[in-house]
């Protein structure tokens, strides 16, 4: 008598949503930086549409690359193309809270270094364990800040 093969098992639900809800976690978002004011462009075209000027320091997340154009996403969501010569790797945030905290060390009793006002742009210098960013101001102060009070990081 021929031996009967084991029943395939389909994964638990639980396993499948866990599998679902972790991957975009895992998926790390790419951020790049404007580096001197650039128009941007509702098409990946010098003929499409211009759409407004985006200033230098500005972080945005790239989206796609397309043959000398990326697809960028601001930090208010809007989707636009601009072209990749205008783009660095330099990673800078910009501020989302009212006024973010900017401490001498990364927790939250520390030293005040200075608040920064929402809209302000910082260079990011490194991502700490723990929910922190080291950041420097363009007038050259530098400290930490939790990472909710950016965006771009």
């Amino acid at each position: 008598m021929p031996a009967l093969a084991a029943p395939r098992r389909l994964p638990s639900l639980a396993l499948m949503l866990a599998t679902l809800f972790s991957a975009p976690a895992a998926l790390a978002l790419d951020y790049r930086t404007v580096t001197e004011a650039a128009a941007v462009y509702d098409a990946p075209s010098a003929k499409a549409k211009p759409l407004f000027v985006v200033l230098a320091g500005t972080p945005v997340e790239l989206v796609v690359g397309l043959e000398g154009w990326s697809k960028v996403r601001d930090s208010k969501g809007d989707l636009t193309w601009i072209e990749k010569k205008h783009l660095s790797e330099k990673r800078n945030v910009i501020v989302r809270a009212e006024r973010a905290q900017v401490r001498a060390a990364a927790e939250d009793k520390a030293a005040l270094v200075f608040e920064a006002e929402r809209d302000v742009v910082l260079e990011l210098l490194e991502v700490q364990p723990g929910g922190w960013a080291r950041v420097r101001h363009r007038d050259g102060q530098d400290g930490f800040l939790k990472v909710t009070q950016v965006w771009g990081h």
